[in-house]
Order: C-alpha cells, then sequence, then structure tokens
C-alpha cells in the first residue's frame, strides 16, 4: 500500500509541475549540414526561421526564408488548416479539412519514438532528448522540456505525441540530408488575435 501510495505522489507531483502553454511565441532558428545538402537548399534556407505562435485552441507556423515563405494556420477544434506560400510575386492558399490535415501527415503514422536518459539545457529549461524514427527512413533527434505542453500539441503534428515542449530538433533524411531547428526565443506574452486572420483574398486556390 505504501508503495501505491508513494507512486502515486510521485505521478501527481509530476502532472502539477508541468505547466499548459496557451499562448505563447516560439523562434527557431534553422541550420543546414552544407556536407550532407544540395547547394539549393542550403541556399533556400540560408537565414532562414521558423516562428511558432499558440493562442488558445489556434496555431500558426511561419517558416520565412529569403526565397519562399509559408503559414500553416491550424484550428484544434475543427482538425482543419489553411497553408499559405510566397514565392516570389506569386502567392497561392491551400484549405485543408480534417480528414485532408490527416491525409497530408501520413508519413508519422506508426513511427517509432525513443525517449533516452541524455539531457540538456536549452533557453534555461532542462530538456531530454528523444528519437523518432519514420517508416521512410526519417530520422527526428529532438529535446523537449516536460515541465512545458504546448494547448495544441499538433502544431508540430510529429511531435504531438512528446510529453513536453520540442526546443530543438534535427531533421535527418534517408539520402543524409540533415536540418536542424533550435528555439532561440520562447516568449509567453500575449499573442494578438490578428496573428491567425486568414486573407480571403490576393492568393491562387490550391486543391488537394
Amino acid at each position: 500500500m505504501f508503495i501505491i501510495i508513494s507512486t502515486l505522489l510521485i505521478n501527481v507531483k509530476a502532472i502539477a509541475q508541468q505547466r499548459v502553454v496557451a499562448e505563447c511565441t516560439i523562434v527557431y532558428a534553422i541550420a543546414v549540414d552544407s556536407s550532407a545538402a544540395d547547394k539549393n537548399l542550403a541556399d533556400n534556407l540560408k537565414s532562414a526561421s521558423k516562428i511558432i505562435y499558440i493562442k488558445g485552441n489556434n496555431s500558426r507556423i511561419d517558416l520565412i526564408s529569403s526565397a519562399f515563405s509559408q503559414s500553416i494556420f491550424y484550428d484544434k477544434t475543427k482538425g482543419s488548416a489553411t497553408i499559405l506560400r510566397e514565392i516570389g510575386t506569386n502567392k497561392f492558399i491551400t484549405k485543408l479539412d480534417s480528414a485532408q490535415w490527416l491525409k497530408e501527415k501520413e508519413e508519422f503514422i506508426d513511427m517509432v519514438t525513443t525517449i533516452t536518459k541524455d539531457t540538456k539545457k536549452i533557453l534555461g529549461y532542462d530538456c531530454k532528448k528523444a528519437q523518432l524514427e519514420l517508416k521512410n527512413g526519417k530520422v527526428y533527434t529532438l529535446y523537449f522540456t516536460p515541465n512545458l505542453l504546448s494547448s495544441v500539441r499538433e502544431v508540430d503534428y510529429e511531435f504531438k505525441d512528446i510529453p513536453g515542449l520540442v526546443l530543438e530538433y534535427e531533421v535527418v533524411a534517408v539520402d543524409g540530408k540533415k536540418v536542424r531547428y533550435s528555439a532561440t526565443k520562447f516568449n509567453l506574452n500575449p499573442v494578438p488575435a490578428s496573428r491567425f486572420d486568414v486573407p480571403s483574398s490576393g492568393y491562387r486556390i490550391l486543391n488537394k
């Protein structure tokens, strides 16, 4: 009985220490391993950044580089997403319902997740190391803080089952190309609702 009670107390303490973040902004720097990447990929992602916005059940991911920009708006309540892409002067919009969104993420079905004992401090947070192995051979190595959890865990769909907030990760494709995302800023200030306004005009519709 003592062992059972002690285990319950430990679990309750762990849960109490984890904070669900319902509003934040995270900025990631993007780096490409030039020894494994082709020149076009390296050039396109030079000085690129990724920004995640969370507000309640809504999330937005901006990928910004000198060659293109992309914004993904995800509504957790509906399970739907809108994707905006800008390449030069060309602007495109794609709207996905929940079934289409899940279809878009098929590569992450049945992936194998392994959490190791390795740790690392990022932006002052103690992070644990984990690895994701996809069926297509792609591998993610990541660090997450178990002290924080996003209110929209599907903001990065591949990390939805990770028990914490991912602050750094590296993606290695089958051909050896590597791209690393490292959080450089984590801001808990309120996010303006206007960040989640999707343009109603000026974009060419691309259907899936």
